[in-house]
């Protein structure tokens, strides 16, 4: 069975929600406040038919929740809001930003940073043993772990 096939890996799981193209730019602007599908659409540049989809896949696995709203003399619509699953992607943008601006600089003075909300520190993401030690990333290995084994 091919590695990405395999319907035990997580990371192979978590593809099958976020790793469309634009699924993840989508909850990068849902972090930063949108909600609408008008918003998302202009902010992304995206195919009203991709985003619909996109959403709507985001929907279904339970990284956004719609809400209907109603603005003064339109019809009901709906917005978009991360739920918790979707908040917990914070990590993995943030990651992604992280590396982005270490390996792939570019021209802009633009980036993403991820603040405290009670502080207002910038966040650096780490890996961080049970013991509270920072490892550095090129002494970490993944390995393959056989839950519930004694």
């Amino acid at each position: 069975m091919p590695l990405g096939k395999d319907p035990n890996c997580p990371i192979a799981l978590s593809l099958e929600v976020v790793g469309e193209k634009w699924s993840l730019l989508i909850i990068r602007e849902a972090s930063t406040g949108a909600t609408r599908f008008s918003e998302f659409q202009a902010a992304l540049g995206i195919a009203k038919n991709v985003l619909a989809e996109r959403l709507s896949t985001l929907v279904e696995y339970g990284v956004l929740d719609r809400q209907p709203y109603r603005d003064s003399g339109e019809r009901e619509r709906e917005e978009y809001v991360l739920t918790p699953a979707g908040r917990e992607l914070r990590l993995v943008l943030g990651a992604l930003s992280q590396w982005g601006s270490r390996n792939r600089p570019t021209e802009s003075r633009l980036r993403h940073n991820f603040v405290d909300t009670r502080s207002g520190d910038i966040l650096a993401l780490r890996y961080v043993s049970e013991s509270g030690r920072v490892v550095k990333t090129d002494a970490v290995d993944v390995k393959l772990v056989l839950l519930g084994a004694g």
